[in-house]
């Protein structure tokens, strides 16, 4: 398994998967067919069955059950698309052999490093071997990491027919980096009961808390003219939407929040004196909160469209995805799995809300109950990502153990 998951990663990691998220297809980007079609093709050569790579991207595959008595079926989830907030073409893998505690110098030409002042987690992980960048791009780990941990278990399994275990189902999705992965995932074909995905952060993590999350586009309209003669004339777009951001609480910003925290993010902003346009996420575990955000954002517009005229501001409003808390309650056994099987491999199991967001989150809500599991990745979405080599291979010792569980005590 070990040697596996290394190979694995460092090949999938070559396919640039970045999705998109201003275009409404799925897959928002076509060349995330690349790495859905290999990974369909490897799980034949495996012997999994019931392998189809249908239009939208989506991959699936059944390792057949091989004990009598009857256990939940169980799926296995990672997304292959990676992160638009950085490249993902042309990864450049460094292996740091045995790393001992002291700054990452990722490219010798710009000097960029991985430093421990700034990124002390660094130092969980000494002796250990880490996969950085140079720089570039990003990794791929968010979920790359995750995609290879489950193939390498799929692989072990399909080569060792007599280890026991029920049913397993693996699936693979695109375009979760733009809140697009569960939408079209076929649920009622899977044939899962429960399912975790892979596509948590460091070793340990077992998350069944997300953000309740929203997204806001802001429309603002300006009036141009010329400077000499502005008074009383010129509405200017741009500072309306410094305005705006200005209206917005300092300190429930992603800067200045952690845990349950929640929060309004500012994406992106475009514009001059004429038009400007801002993207906002909103962010809260607590769906009172959550509520009181979009109400307050709203308000906000209604506050400038009556200081600066109706139509001002248009602002537009939607729901994302919920907290998949209250649907993994009644299927809390999932967790103590998960628990047990680290505890197995001698890893501490951390439980934590995430602060984001998994397909697990909205397959919950269709119906497939699915916490979500470490992959042992750091940094993700920019150039400083890293992972841990023996983090991913312990991790698919976790999945291994979760799966030998399931066959024993269910």
């Amino acid at each position: 398994m070990e040697s596996s998951v290394l190979t694995r990663f460092l090949r999938y990691i070559q396919i640039d998967t970045q999705s998109k998220p201003e275009e409404k297809s799925i897959p928002s980007t076509k060349k995330q067919f690349d790495l859905a079609k290999l990974l369909g093709e490897e799980l034949k050569e495996m012997g999994v069955v019931h392998v189809k790579v249908d239009d939208n991207a989506y991959v699936y595959g059944e390792i057949p059950g091989n004990i009598d008595k009857k256990v939940p079926v169980l799926g296995l989830i990672a997304h292959m698309d990676t992160s638009p907030a950085y490249s993902g073409n042309g990864v450049k893998p460094q292996i740091v052999k045995e790393y001992d505690g002291t700054d990452i110098v990722m490219n010798r030409e710009t000097g960029l490093a991985l430093k421990v002042s700034e990124y002390p987690d660094l130092l969980q992980y000494v002796g250990q071997d880490l996969i950085t960048t140079d720089g570039t791009t990003l990794l791929g780990a968010d979920d790359k990491a995750g995609v290879a941990e489950i193939m390498a278990l799929t692989e072990y399994l399909c080569s060792h027919p007599e280890i026991p275990h029920g049913t397993i189902k693996v699936g693979f999705t695109p375009d979760e980096e733009v809140g697009r992965g569960a939408d079209l995932f076929d649920v009622e074909g899977f044939q899962a009961d429960v399912a975790y995905t892979v596509d948590g952060g460091s070793l340990g993590e077992i998350e069944y808390e997300n953000f309740n999350a929203a997204g806001a586009k802001v429309f603002i309209h300006g009036s141009s003219i010329h400077t000499g003669s502005a008074k009383g004339k010129m509405k200017n777009a741009v500072l309306m939407a410094m305005e705006f951001q200005a209206m917005l609480p300092v300190f429930e910003n992603p800067m200045y929040t952690e845990g349950y925290e929640g929060f309004f993010h500012l994406n992106n902003l475009n514009g001059d004196v004429e038009y400007a346009v801002m993207d906002y996420i909103i962010r809260d575990h607590d769906m009172e909160k959550f509520q009181e955000k979009k109400t307050y954002i709203l308000n906000v517009a209604d506050y400038l469209n009556k200081k600066y005229g109706d139509g001002s501001i248009e602002l537009k409003l939607w729901d994302s995805y919920y907290n998949m808390k209250e649907k993994i309650e009644p299927h809390k056994y999932l967790i103590e799995i998960a628990r047990k099987a680290m505890d197995d491999v001698g890893v501490e199991p951390i439980i934590c809300p995430i602060r984001g967001g998994t397909d697990g989150a909205r397959l919950s809500f269709k119906g497939l109950p699915c916490p979500n599991l470490c992959t042992g990745g750091h940094n993700y979405h920019g150039k400083y990502e890293f992972i841990s080599v023996q983090s991913m291979e312990k991790i698919v010792e976790i999945l291994y153990n979760i799966v030998r569980r399931f066959a024993e005590q269910m």
